[in-house]
């Protein structure tokens, strides 16, 4: 685990060849963290095939365990790790006898609360520094309509204590704003209620949650919501259903994938194979506006395993154009838009990105994050309101891109890999003053990049 009070730098620079080769990501963190959840609610024994082995997924394993489920490495596969859960059965988890330490993982932080908050059962969460920093009261709230008690630090913060409610209530709650950990959390409290939980939500997020509760066995319904069929969605779970374990089996990030997808485009000449990506629609926006700038990026060998799309993506080095990204889109690409801002700094034109407001409570403020990482590579952005602007280095007198700067992670896994990644294509390279966090989602970033370059040109500062 990292210790966030020893920071790693690390330095990347422009390789001399072309980035090449077939790469395999490591498994979707979303669907990573559900698949124990979900083997942990059911009865029986799930697998999980390539579960992504990050410092995030490991802390929801422990957490699980201490929960009162038995979970377990059986050892290493394709794209992730071989393992095996064993449920407590929905509404059987054990009072932990620890405080659960959810690390840098929102998302399991949230998701937990959830899971909580339908168990008759106390529990303390707490996390890193960066997490103890993130505001949960947008979950806390809504799941507090279950029966749960919530007892946090000022504006909702780490850490916090949970008394599940001893008779659930089922939810019927329209989320203010689109969120896939808010609606997911409010689903697993569902779980445990009497009675039908019911979600309402401005834009369709990420249904990872729907897919798998099918999966395993749960009645779930969704129904477009909004005038004219709308772009949001009614979630209906029936509660207290009988979970039964189920294998799955974890596709690659589509978040991870995105960051080498950007490497290839803009490192010239270069042309890679990322397989067994997860395209889950909902997840994909990253890729419709690369190929709105332009991207040659092209999917191979598709098909669907348990129950969400997988392929190939088929990456070549591309001239983008800057494009206007709607803020509707947000939700299916909410993680991807540091990496975004790096394609858009090597574009042709002004992109701007709108609606980003989420964006200032992820593991940091990564709106002004990210506007700050360009700018200690000499890139011109601005923040109008929750917009982004990025003034692409093809349409400034010198065409490139500078760099040479420090960035400032804040110990945020996916600026530090974006300010890596922005490297490879800046003059003078790109510093990050902590590459310790990467671990947290994308185990072996480095290397892979490495590989795929012929050189070590991602390294310690």
């Amino acid at each position: 685990m990292h210790d966030s009070t020893t920071r790693r730098p690390f330095r990347s620079s422009p390789p001399a060849q072309p980035l090449s080769g077939r790469l395999a990501v490591a498994g979707d963190k979303s669907i990573s963290h559900r698949a124990l959840m979900f083997g942990a609610l059911a009865v029986g024994i799930t697998t999980i095939e390539g579960l992504l082995e990050g410092e995030d997924v490991l802390r929801t394993a422990a957490a699980m365990r201490l929960l009162g489920a038995e979970v377990d490495r059986l050892g290493p596969g394709d794209g992730g790790g071989r393992w095996r859960v064993a449920g407590r059965g929905v509404g059987g988890l054990t009072e932990p006898d620890d405080v659960l330490d959810m690390g840098n993982s929102g998302t399991a932080a949230r998701l937990i609360c959830g899971l909580l908050a339908g168990h008759p059962i106390f529990a303390v969460m707490t996390g890193d520094a960066s997490l103890r920093r993130r505001p949960m009261q947008r979950v806390t709230d809504p799941l507090a309509a279950t029966g749960a008690i919530f007892t946090s630090r000022e504006g909702g913060r780490l850490p916090l204590a949970v008394q599940g409610a001893r008779d659930a209530l089922p939810l019927d709650y329209t989320l203010p704003v689109a969120s896939a950990q808010v609606k997911s959390a409010c689903l697993l409290a569902g779980l445990c209620a009497r009675g039908t939980t019911r979600i309402i939500e401005p834009e369709a997020t990420r249904d990872h949650s729907e897919n798998m509760l099918r999966h395993f066995g749960a009645t779930v319904f969704v129904e477009k919501h909004g005038p004219g069929g709308g772009h949001g969605r009614v979630i209906e779970l029936i509660g207290q259903p009988e979970l039964v374990a189920a294998p799955v089996v974890v596709p690659g990030d589509p978040s991870s994938a995105a960051f080498l997808a950007v490497a290839a485009l803009l490192v010239p000449g270069s042309s890679i194979v990322i397989e067994n990506v997860g395209l889950n629609p909902l997840r994909a926006g990253i890729f419709a506006t690369l190929n709105e700038m332009g991207a040659g990026i092209s999917v191979a060998n598709a098909r669907t395993e348990g129950g969400e799309p997988v392929g190939d993506l088929v990456v070549k080095a591309t001239a983008l154009t800057a494009t206007d990204v709607p803020a509707d889109r947000a939700p299916s690409m909410i993680d991807e838009y540091p990496i975004l801002a790096i394609a858009a700094a090597a574009a042709r034109g002004t992109t701007r990105m709108r609606g980003l407001a989420e964006l200032r409570v992820k593991e940091s403020d990564r709106l002004a994050a990210t506007a700050a990482l360009l700018r200690a590579a000499g890139v011109r952005v601005e923040i109008e309101g929750d917009d982004l602007l990025v003034h692409g280095a093809r349409s400034t007198g010198a065409g490139v891109i500078a760099g040479g700067g420090m960035v400032e992670t804040h110990m945020d896994h996916r600026i530090a890999m974006s300010g890596l990644v922005l490297g490879l294509v800046a003059q003078a390279g790109m510093t990050v003053d902590d590459a310790g966090f990467i671990e947290t989602s994308f185990p072996g970033f480095a290397a892979l990049v490495n590989h795929a370059a012929g050189a070590s040109v991602i390294v310690p500062a």
